[in-house]
C-alpha cells in the first residue's frame, strides 16, 4: 500500500510539473477519517496596490461531515474557519503568499450515538511559493510548496494531546480555460501532505516525520454574469494514510464557494 501511494504521488506530481493553480481559489481542509463531507466558504478578494501585483483574500467557511454510521455529509458539524491570505506576484510566473488562520473543530465520541464530546481550536500560520507554466492558450499549470505551523488548544486555551505541528504541502493544479464567456475554467489538482508533531501525551515528545495524506480535487469555476462574484463548485478525494476510509476509496467531499472580487477603485 505504501509503495503504491508513493508511485501514485510521483506520477501525479510529474504531471503537475506540466499546471497552474488559480489565484485565491479556496480548497477544503481535511476533516479527518470520515465517509463524506461538505465544505462551503464565502470570500472577499481585493487589491492592495495600484499595480494589482499584491492581492488579499479573506474568507469565512464551514464544513460538515457524515457520522461513522452513515454517508450523509450533513450529519455533523466538522469545522469553522476564518482565514486571511496576502498574495504577491513579483513576476508573471512567480508568486508567494503568507496567511494566518483560526479554526474550530468539534470532537465526537467514537461509539454510537457519536455525541459531541469537546472542541479543539487551532491557530495556523503558513507561507507558500508558486511557479506557473503557460501551456498554450487554454492550459496552465502551477506548482506550489506550502509550509505550515499549526498550534492546537482546548476550548479554554489549555494544551491538547497534540501540542503543535509542522507540515509541508506540495500541490500541482492543471487548469483548462473552457470559455472566455463568464471566465469558465476546469481544474484538476493533486496535493501531498507531510508532517511532524510535538505531542503532550505520555510525556513531551515528537512523532516521526512522514507522509500523511493525498488530496485529489476537480473544480468547475465561473463568474456570475454581470456581477463581481466567482463561484467554485467541486469534488475532492482525501486519501489518509493508515485510515479506515482509505480502504473504501478515501473521504469524498463536495464543495461550493463564492468569492466577491472587489475591483480596483481606479477602475
Amino acid at each position: 500500500m505504501r509503495f503504491s501511494i508513493k508511485k501514485l504521488f510521483i506520477g501525479l506530481f510529474t504531471i503537475g510539473i506540466i499546471t497552474n493553480t488559480l489565484k485565491a481559489q479556496i480548497s477544503p481542509p481535511g476533516l479527518g477519517d470520515t465517509n463524506t463531507a461538505f465544505w462551503t466558504a464565502f470570500g472577499i478578494k481585493y487589491q492592495l496596490d495600484p499595480t494589482g501585483k499584491t492581492q488579499a483574500l479573506s474568507y469565512i467557511a464551514t464544513g460538515l461531515k457524515s457520522s461513522p454510521a452513515n454517508n450523509n455529509p450533513l450529519s455533523q458539524q466538522a469545522i469553522f474557519v476564518l482565514n486571511h491570505e496576502v498574495y504577491h506576484s513579483f513576476t508573471p510566473h512567480h508568486q508567494y503568499s503568507y496567511a494566518i488562520s483560526y479554526r474550530r473543530q468539534p470532537k465526537y465520541e467514537s461509539n454510537s450515538p457519536y455525541k459531541k464530546e469537546g472542541v479543539e481550536q487551532e491557530f495556523r500560520v503558513y507561507g507558500r511559493y508558486c511557479y506557473t507554466f503557460n501551456l498554450g492558450k487554454r492550459w496552465k499549470l502551477k506548482n506550489t510548496a506550502r509550509q505550515e505551523f499549526r498550534k492546537f488548544f482546548s476550548p479554554d486555551f489549555r494544551n491538547t494531546e497534540e501540542d503543535f505541528q509542522l507540515r509541508a504541502r506540495f500541490k500541482s493544479q492543471l487548469i483548462y480555460n473552457v470559455s472566455a464567456k463568464n471566465n469558465q475554467k476546469l481544474t484538476l489538482s493533486t496535493e501531498a501532505l507531510f508532517s511532524i508533531s510535538h505531542l503532550n501525551e505520555s510525556g513531551s515528545h515528537w512523532n516521526s516525520f512522514g507522509y500523511r495524506e493525498m488530496r485529489i480535487a476537480t473544480y468547475y469555476i465561473f463568474t456570475i454574469p454581470h456581477s463581481p462574484f466567482t463561484v467554485d463548485v467541486g469534488y475532492m478525494n482525501d486519501l489518509i494514510r493508515d485510515s479506515k476510509s482509505i480502504h473504501q476509496g478515501g473521504v469524498h467531499y463536495l464543495a461550493a464557494d463564492i468569492i466577491w472580487n472587489i475591483p480596483d477603485k481606479k477602475n
